[in-house]
């Protein structure tokens, strides 16, 4: 099974997108990942990226398709994948179409403010890239490798008002475009993560 994972940042894409990957034992695609390492590796990709990034835009859309295209040839991609951050716009979905068949697209719902708090909150670990948030967890120190934990540069409140409102305008037409396609599932996102889980479960059926 092929699923695009649906959801403004902060939705809680990364914490759902590993359970269904486990639960249909199909390969996770998180193009934000893919970004970070390469940026971390100082890659010219990753340099390039990083400026978009950091002021809270897309990166251009060409890039962000090779890449996946590169990604979902691989054989661990065989028996269905992923994709979590890919499609963000329409563009992207219709160049996905050339190369891939989605068979279900889930749709995480969280209202604004919510997600502004989990964002402006959160903190990760530069070391092992664990991810807190200050809610729950009050140290200082990652509680698995012991490194300073640190907020992200995109993850200021300036720069997440301008990536959920990037997500707004760009990457909200796709739940349009999906529906129409008769693939889409809406999920509310601001439910226990369980429950948020037991909700795609039964949307994946």
């Amino acid at each position: 099974m092929n699923v695009v994972l649906l959801g403004a940042p902060g939705a809680g894409k990364g914490t759902q997108s590993s359970k269904i990957c486990e639960k249909l034992g199909i390969c996770h695609i998180s193009t934000g990942d893919i970004f970070r390492k390469h940026i971390a590796e100082k890659t010219p990709l990753g340099i390039v990226a990083k400026t978009y990034i950091d002021k809270g835009q897309l990166v251009p859309d060409e890039v962000t398709v090779d890449i996946v295209k590169e990604r979902i040839s691989k054989d661990d991609c065989k028996n269905g994948y992923l994709l979590d951050g890919f499609p963000r716009t329409v563009a992207q979905a219709e160049a996905l179409e050339d190369f891939c068949i989605i068979d279900r697209v889930i749709d995480i719902d969280v209202p604004f403010e919510l997600l502004l708090h989990r964002l402006t909150g959160r903190r990760v670990c530069p070391n092992c890239g664990a991810s807190y948030h200050v809610d729950f967890y009050n140290d200082k120190n990652c509680s698995s490798c012991g490194e300073t934990l640190i907020q992200r540069d995109d993850d200021n409140e300036e720069t997440v008002g301008l990536r959920l409102n990037v997500y707004k305008r760009q990457t909200a037409p796709l739940i349009k475009y999906y529906k129409k396609a008769g693939v889409l599932v809406t999920v509310d996102g601001s439910k226990d993560s369980e429950d948020v889980f037991s909700d795609i479960v039964e949307a994946l059926k």
